[in-house]
């Protein structure tokens, strides 16, 4: 074929917002890949993973492709181009996403508990990909849309047949783009509660996993491939209703004492269905290290933070001499954002994969509960400070001082009321949340660095009375 899948794969992925590789031409090498079946016989299906070698170190990406004999109506924007076939002449190739062939064999094997088709490509892996469902739902797709914005993933919303032929309750399922060796947390995390019967994450319907070479040779790895889950559409998220409440000067309070119930009550479930584990020496000295490389990250960025030394480094050892709960798996990136405002049932969290761009080996690890609590607490921050950036004779502070406290109480009135020593380490993880952020808005939208600086002079404040 002319040109080859790679060689169009590679012009194309530059342009991809899950694509790492920016301002890299990428190198990709094929290291696994496997085929859904088209009942037509119309359609070839087809799954690349490819490793791109350009960056250091490698990146692993699962690109979907379909192959058709004519354009796709209304699919323009995902198509890569045209080939030429010696036999069949031109084809032309699409993100698999978009094309409706492709969700249905990806959600027909996942619900299915079925297995795909063998690529018989003659390099890299042809291991097959296995579907396994939690025995939730049943049906097939009827249509489907491809949600837009997405930074790492890909996620395809899917209105569903029943098997009697009527209509059945749609789902969303995630394709995973950039692939690292192990087991997804969203999949692993989110299944557990949905088994453990917890209503507040979305059910979990089932997930498709497969194996690959290693980019750098030598044995195969493995991981998840995408996610179904129950699809809950019209609702806002959190971040939205708590952004109107605020600018509009609404009380909050409850709300926010509402998701610290839900917070606790997810924990605890976590922990029971999950398990715990001692906070050992060297899992409390890679905490503390990985804050005190945060730390020199913002003070090289935003030299004026190196006035704060003394009240880090005190928050620091302070850490190190506190002590520790058991650890056990958490969200990892909670706020706002990660929270649905669901009608008759209240507050629904999701995305448990924690920070993309982590490493895959550092996000399953299991953590401290409190990091969570930190996170959502910076959130309630990040509302007024968005407020006061859009109207600067608005100050919501008084509002995000309400709903912290709020919060706070809810989460105890589940998880138990704090002692000193619980209270100073969620202000450790708050502090090196803000300390992140820093980074972040240094980067990427400097006007909003004030919002992370004020809570870092507020705790080093709180912390040292």
């Amino acid at each position: 074929m002319v040109p080859t899948k790679t060689e169009l794969v590679a012009a194309w992925m530059p342009e991809q917002r899950w694509y790492h590789g920016k301002g890299h031409e990428p190198r990709l090498r094929r290291v696994g890949g496997f085929r859904f079946e088209d009942p037509e016989g119309e359609v070839g299906i087809e799954t690349l993973l490819l490793v791109d070698e350009a960056p250091s170190p490698p990146v692993v990406y699962q690109v979907p492709l379909t192959y058709r004999g004519a354009p796709l109506d209304g699919a323009e924007r995902a198509l890569l181009g045209t080939m030429e076939h010696s036999v069949l002449g031109t084809r032309w190739v699409y993100d698999g996403p978009h094309d409706p062939a492709y969700v249905s064999g990806l959600v027909t094997t996942i619900l299915g508990d079925g297995v795909s088709d063998e690529a018989q490509a003659s390099v890299g892996s042809n291991e097959l990909a296995v579907g396994t469902s939690t025995g939730h739902v049943a049906g097939t797709v009827s249509s489907s849309t491809v949600l837009t914005g997405e930074q790492s993933n890909t996620s395809i919303i899917c209105r569903m047949t029943s098997p009697g032929g009527g209509p059945a309750e749609p789902l969303i399922v995630k394709v995973f783009r950039t692939l690292q060796d192990g087991d997804n947390p969203d999949v692993v995390v989110q299944s557990a509660l949905t088994e453990a019967g917890s209503a507040r994450v979305p059910v979990a319907f089932g997930h498709l996993a497969g194996r690959w070479d290693a980019p750098t040779g030598g044995t195969t790895q493995h991981g998840h491939l995408a996610f179904a889950q129950e699809f809950i559409p019209g609702v806002e998220d959190a971040w939205r209703v708590a952004l109107v409440a605020a600018a509009s000067g609404h009380d909050f309070a409850a709300r926010a004492r509402e998701l610290g119930v839900v917070t606790a009550q997810i924990h605890t479930t976590l922990a029971e269905a999950l398990g715990t584990e001692p906070a050992s020496p060297e899992a409390r000295e890679r905490l503390v290290a990985s804050m005190r490389e945060r730390y020199a990250a913002a003070v090289a960025l935003v030299p004026e933070l190196a006035s704060r030394s003394a009240g880090v480094t005190r928050v620091l050892d302070g850490l190190a001499a506190l002590r520790w709960p058991p650890l056990q798996r958490i969200h990892g990136d909670y706020h706002l954002g990660q929270v649905l405002d669901v009608p008759e049932r209240g507050w629904v969290a999701l995305d448990f994969e924690g920070e993309p761009l982590r490493p895959l080996a550092e996000r399953v690890r299991p953590d401290l509960p409190a990091r969570d609590v930190a996170g959502m607490l910076r959130s309630f921050d990040y509302v007024a400070g968005s407020v006061h950036l859009a109207d600067p004779a608005l100050d919501a502070g008084p509002w995000a001082a309400a709903c912290r406290a709020a919060f706070l109480d809810g989460y105890a009135s589940v998880a138990g009321d704090p002692d000193d020593n619980s209270r100073a380490l969620t202000r450790a993880l708050e502090l090196d949340k803000a300390l992140y952020e820093v980074v972040y808005e240094a980067r990427n939208r400097p006007s909003w660095l004030p919002i992370p600086l004020g809570a870092i002079d507020r705790l080093l404040t709180e912390e040292g009375a």
